[in-house]
């Protein structure tokens, strides 16, 4: 009878030990540490889009946690409780928000928006919730676009087989294998031509250098001596004669002075002139009549 009892405990203890090795196991391939001392904080959402069992939880892209359970809520219905177990040292502050957003290949993550709230959201609290779009909603958002740009690719591809069909296209594409034949011979023409004459011109530029080095040292022999010239003794005479000059126009100008009176006094004119005159009839007189003025004695 000992026996019987040793045995059937044996096995249950056996049943129990491997159930529990079960729940654990089930646990740790899931990623839930059933040892490690977590927070809980509840969150509702409308539509949970593939949010699983420990799905994980980040904040700027780190895993702080992740999803304890995924429950439809029967007292609000149309909403789905999602129980969050959060690293302990981890406290979320007011105005914190869980944004629930797809992954590239499948299921969804929650992704924390921290707070700035002066309070922190006590453990089992609930947290206000958001909906972050992902890939899928972008390319969804992008259909409608996509659909009306089709046509238009459809019309570019069929006028592109026409263009590429067009015989005078393959005429063009042969007149410029042409051009491209006859731009290698002009290359290889330039090249030739280049060898030859690059020598050549070499020499007229030392040449030429060898020239400017001679007109670069005339023109600081020039500067030299313009630079020994004495400019302020000339301009000294220059001021003077100006000065000179300035004073007899200013004499001219003035009716008062001899010069003036010379230019402006009409009677002093007039008696010049009557007198160039009387000369004028005395020369006159003098080849008419040369005996009147000159007497010549021969001894």
């Amino acid at each position: 009878m000992k026996k019987i009892f040793n045995k059937e405990f044996a096995i249950g203890l056996s049943v129990i030990v491997a159930i529990l090795i079960l729940i654990f196991g089930i646990d740790f391939l899931k990623g839930i540490n059933l040892f490690r001392p977590a927070h809980y904080y509840v969150a509702y959402y409308d539509n949970v889009d593939e949010l699983t069992v420990s799905s994980p939880v980040l904040i700027n892209g780190f895993k702080v946690g992740q999803v304890r359970e995924v429950n439809f809520n029967y007292k609000k219905p149309g909403k789905v409780e999602v129980v969050m177990a959060l690293d302990k040292n981890l406290q979320l502050p007011e105005g914190s928000v869980a944004e629930m957003s797809p992954t590239l290949l499948s299921g969804s993550r929650i992704e924390l928006r921290m707070g700035a709230g002066p309070n922190m959201i006590p453990s089992g609290g609930e947290v206000p919730t958001g909906v972050k779009g992902g890939l899928m909603s972008s390319v969804q958002d992008m259909m409608p676009a996509v659909t009306g740009i089709l046509p238009k690719v459809d019309s570019l591809l069929y006028n592109l087989n026409l263009l590429v069909a067009d015989p005078a296209l393959t005429a063009s594409v042969q007149r410029l294998d042409g051009i491209t034949d006859n731009l290698l011979a002009t290359t290889k023409g330039l090249n030739s031509t280049m060898n030859n004459q690059v020598p050549r011109l070499a020499n007229n530029t030392v040449k030429i250098t060898q020239s400017l080095d001679t007109i670069v040292g005339n023109i600081g022999q020039l500067s030299y001596q313009l630079k020994t010239l004495p400019i302020n003794a000339t301009m000294d005479n220059v001021n003077q004669l100006t000065a000179n000059l300035t004073q007899f126009s200013r004499q001219l100008n003035d009716k008062n002075s001899t010069l003036g009176l010379l230019t402006s006094d009409p009677e002093l004119y007039n008696r010049i002139t009557q007198v160039s005159a009387d000369i004028d009839s005395l020369l006159v007189d003098i080849k008419k009549n040369p005996k009147r003025y000159i007497s010549i004695k021969l001894l």
